[in-house]
C-alpha cells in the first residue's frame, strides 16, 4: 500500500504552498534518520566505486554529501547556486508535473525531505531524500548536465499534450534517472534511479539480461519503461557533452518524427539500434 507522502512527512494538504516548497526541518531529523542514510550512503558509496562516472564522485566531494549524516540543504546549497545556479528545495513528496518543470526550469531541484523507514532499506515506492539528494544532486554540480535538466524543465512547460509529455518524460526517464555513459574506463552509471539503487546498479552494468542502445532521442522518446523492476533497455550516452539538444528548434524535430513512428516495448530492439557491449572489465558475477 503506497503510503500519502504528505502525511509520511508530517504535513497535512492545508499545509503546502502553490510551488509545494516547504522547509527542510534539518533540526527535526532524529539520530536513527541520520543513521539511516549513513548506513544507505556506505553501503552505496562502496558499490559504485568503479561502477559509476567521475563525475560523481567529484559532486558528492565538493558538495559535502558524506556518511555522516543527512545534509543540510542550505549548507549545500550556497556550493551548488555558485558552482552551476542550482539549488535544492525540500518538499513533501511526488510534485505535480507542471510544478516539477517550473522548478527546473528556474534551476531548482525538488527534494522529498523525509527519510525511509529502517523496514524500507532495501525498497520504497516513493522518492526519499537519499533517492533525490544522494542519487541526483552531485551531477548537478556538471554543467553540462545541469544544463540538460534545466533545459528539460523549459520543455515541459512548451507541451501540453499528454502523449508529447510521456515522450518527454522518456528522455528523462532513460538519461537522469536511468542512463549509462561511455568513459575511457568503459561504461558508467550516471542515473540516479541506478545510483541509489544496490541490484541495479550491478545489473545495470554487469547483466546480459538487458540491451544496451546508443543514446538517440527519437528511439527514447518511442521507447516505454518499466516503473516496478529493473529497467530492460538501458541507452548510453557518449559522454556529457552530448546530452540532447531541448531547444526548441531541435526537440520539435525530433518529437515530430516520434509522433510519426510507432511506440516501441520496453524490451524491443530495432534495425537501427547500435549495441553497446560490455567488455571484459565488467563481466563480473552478477550479486
Amino acid at each position: 500500500m503506497t503510503i500519502d507522502p504528505f502525511i509520511r512527512s508530517g504535513l497535512q494538504a492545508h499545509q503546502i504552498p502553490a510551488d509545494y516548497v516547504v522547509d527542510q526541518r534539518f533540526q527535526d531529523y532524529s539520530a536513527a534518520d541520520h543513521e539511516t542514510w549513513s548506513r544507505l550512503y556506505r553501503r552505496q558509496f562502496d558499490l559504485l566505486h568503479g561502477r559509476i562516472c567521475d563525475e560523481f564522485f567529484a559532486g558528492l566531494a565538493g558538495l559535502g554529501i558524506a556518511a555522516d549524516g543527512i545534509p543540510d540543504f542550505r549548507e549545500m546549497n550556497r556550493v551548488l547556486k555558485a558552482a552551476t545556479g542550482w539549488e535544492v528545495v525540500a518538499v513533501p513528496g511526488l510534485v505535480p508535473d507542471r510544478v516539477f518543470f517550473t522548478h527546473l526550469a528556474q534551476r531548482r531541484f525538488p527534494a522529498g525531505f523525509w527519510i525511509r523507514r529502517p523496514d524500507e532499506f532495501d525498497y520504497i515506492e516513493e522518492p526519499d531524500i537519499f533517492h533525490d539528494v544522494f542519487g541526483h544532486v552531485p551531477l548537478l554540480m556538471n554543467r553540462a548536465y545541469a544544463d540538460f535538466v534545466a533545459a528539460y524543465g523549459e520543455a515541459g512547460l512548451r507541451y501540453a499534450d499528454p502523449a508529447d509529455l510521456s515522450r518527454l518524460a522518456r528522455l528523462y526517464w532513460y538519461s537522469v534517472e536511468f542512463g549509462l555513459i561511455e568513459t575511457k574506463a568503459g561504461l558508467r552509471i550516471f542515473g540516479a534511479g541506478i545510483a541509489s539503487s544496490p541490484g541495479e546498479t550491478v545489473y545495470a552494468l554487469e547483466s546480459e539480461k538487458p540491451g544496451r542502445i546508443a543514446f538517440d532521442p527519437v528511439r527514447v522518446m518511442r521507447t516505454h519503461y518499466k516503473i516496478d523492476d529493473f529497467q530492460q533497455t538501458y541507452f548510453v550516452m557518449p559522454g556529457f557533452d552530448f546530452m540532447p539538444d531541448l531547444t526548441p528548434g531541435p526537440l520539435e524535430a525530433a518529437m515530430a518524427k516520434a509522433r510519426m513512428l510507432p511506440e516501441l516495448a520496453a524490451d524491443a530492439l530495432i534495425t537501427e539500434d547500435r549495441r553497446v557491449a560490455l567488455d571484459d572489465r565488467q563481466r563480473r558475477p552478477a550479486a
